[in-house]
């Protein structure tokens, strides 16, 4: 099943288990149960702590459960778990081989202490790279609490429970039978939504932190560089980020990254992480700003979160990136996660054989007919512009694929469902004026990004279309306030622009810092 490198690999990294590791298989005659049993051979022979048994008496075959003997856990695999789920399977093997979990001890510890009985069972698809994240938090609380059964369904294998459980979008998760969320989540998100008080608490210690030197707002490339970088001055460097990672998280394929050829947005949003958290900076994740206020006589600038703490620093750099952009028409809100989808990369698998469109002739669009033609019936790629935008390569290739119409000079008015699910859109011809209606499954919407910048109107400058205003330092409108990456005007929304621009905002930061008199001790005793 293997390749022999991956072997080889799976063996080194198995070695790192401390404790025995069962693997129980409930297998039927088809080609996909022969398939995982020459997986589970393969993992067999990788260690000698491992020992399969191929009796098991689960209903969804082909799955297999990992336990460990005097160890009460239940986590299991109903699927294959290759493609981006295999990572999810090592890390399985090595938690429940007794290797220990990088996550915050704090985290841990609220897992292990959660009251309750909790059955998750996260439906994921193997070409999604939000899974990963949803499949491994919940295999590690699965791991930590003996009240915490978890299973990993591959949706494309048991199409059945998807259609019965009207799924159209992952990871979907469900707690002990009912729909508990939907797309990526983290650990920590799981365990704020199960542990009620969990956010008050976090609210009152955040609250007490001494003011920051420097604090950046968002974790994705432009708030790590700017992290990175303000660390290494050594002054007191805070992070406050919804999500650590940003948008790169929904990113797929990254091939222009310089110096590195090929690579995936979630691992470059884990080393960046990790990058970062070599450094001695304070890191906040699930935070949220909703209020900037200017610096007073104090010096200090106040960011004012969600969750009602407040955080105060000397200067701040704010990286809050920005979202998909969303049509804004009848429909689109009422059937999000319903047809209506954002990541073809994620759902594009659950509507294989069906109809669908894409809004969207950028990169993006085009990237998305393309990827979709190889697994559903038809795409309707339609675009606003009399012409489409994206490269000419792309083009080339999306107008060679047979299963797919162009519309262009269109523009979407309504998307039409059932009451339960899409079934269709309307769009207007922008030449003739005419409604057409295209009988569909799925809208993957694909126009562009808008900056999280709403709760920055009224204290930072903002360009009409929603962008902190900048200049060359990447200072805004309000001194000791600077700003970097997608959020900002400045153009070219690059991965490898936002680093070099975090990393500008946090030595203009510097600059500022130190052409102030007002010395660190004094903001930390204010």
């Amino acid at each position: 099943m293997l390749e022999a490198d991956l072997k080889a690999q799976l063996k080194g990294y198995l070695a790192r288990a401390v404790r025995p590791i069962h693997i129980v298989a409930s297998l039927d005659d088809g080609p996909k149960s022969a398939e995982l049993r020459g997986l589970l051979d393969d993992l067999a022979e990788a260690s000698d702590r491992i020992t399969l048994d191929l009796n098991g008496t689960d209903a969804r075959r082909p799955s297999f459960a990992l336990t460990s003997p005097g160890h009460d856990i239940s986590l299991r695999f109903a699927g294959l778990p290759m493609g981006h789920e295999f990572t999810s399977l090592v890390l399985a093997l090595l938690q429940v081989g007794g290797h220990p979990s990088k996550a915050a001890q704090e985290t841990l510890e609220q897992v292990a202490a959660l009251d309750g009985d909790y059955l998750f069972e996260t439906y994921y698809s193997l070409s999604c790279q939000n899974c990963p994240d949803v499949v491994q938090a919940l295999n590690l609380a699965a791991v930590l609490n003996p009240r915490i059964r978890h299973v990993a369904i591959d949706g494309a294998l048991f199409q059945a429970e998807v259609e019965a459980r009207e799924i159209m979008s992952v990871p979907t998760v469900f707690l002990n039978g009912e729909k508990f969320d939907q797309g990526r989540m983290t650990l920590e998100q799981i365990v704020a939504k199960l542990d009620t008080g969990a956010a008050k608490r976090e609210a009152g210690r955040i609250a007490g932190k001494a003011p920051f030197e420097v604090l950046v707002v968002g974790g994705g490339p432009a708030g790590a560089a700017a992290a990175i970088y303000a660390a290494r001055k050594g002054i007191r460097t805070g992070v406050a980020a919804e999500r650590f990672g940003g948008q790169v998280l929904d990113t797929m394929a990254i091939e222009n990254f310089i110096s590195v050829k090929e690579t995936e947005g979630p691992k470059l949003a884990a080393a960046l992480e990790q990058h970062v958290r070599e450094y001695d900076v304070d890191i906040m994740n699930l935070q949220r700003g909703t209020r900037l206020v200017p610096a007073g006589d104090d010096g200090l600038v106040e960011v004012q979160l969600e969750n009602g703490a407040s955080l105060r620093a000397r200067t701040v750099v704010l990286a809050t990136g920005a979202r998909w952009r969303q049509m804004n028409v009848p429909g689109e809100d009422q059937y999000r996660n319903k047809g209506v989808a954002y990541c073809p990369h994620c759902d594009g698998p659950l509507f294989k054989g069906k109809r669908v469109a894409v809004i969207g002739g950028g990169n993006s669009g085009v990237e998305a007919a393309i990827d979709l033609a190889g697994i559903v019936a038809h795409v309707t790629l339609i675009e606003f512009d009399a012409q489409l935008r994206a490269d000419e390569v792309l083009q080339r290739k999306l107008r060679s694929l047979p299963n797919v119409r162009i519309v262009t000079s269109a523009q979407t008015t309504e998307v039409l469902g059932d009451g339960s699910r899409v079934n269709g859109l309307v769009y207007r011809d922008r030449v003739g004026g005419d409604d057409h209606r295209v009988e569909l499954e799925g809208v993957f919407v694909q126009i562009g990004l808008l900056p999280n910048t709403e709760w920055l109107k009224g204290t930072v400058e903002l360009s009409p279309r929603g962008e902190i205003v900048v200049d060359a330092r990447g200072q805004t409108s309000v001194p000791g306030v600077f700003a970097a990456g997608d959020a900002t005007t400045v153009p070219y929304k690059q991965i490898v622009i936002a680093m070099g621009e975090g990393s500008k905002a946090a030595l203009s930061a510097f600059d500022h810092l130190i052409r102030h008199s007002a010395p660190a001790q004094q903001a930390a005793a204010a």
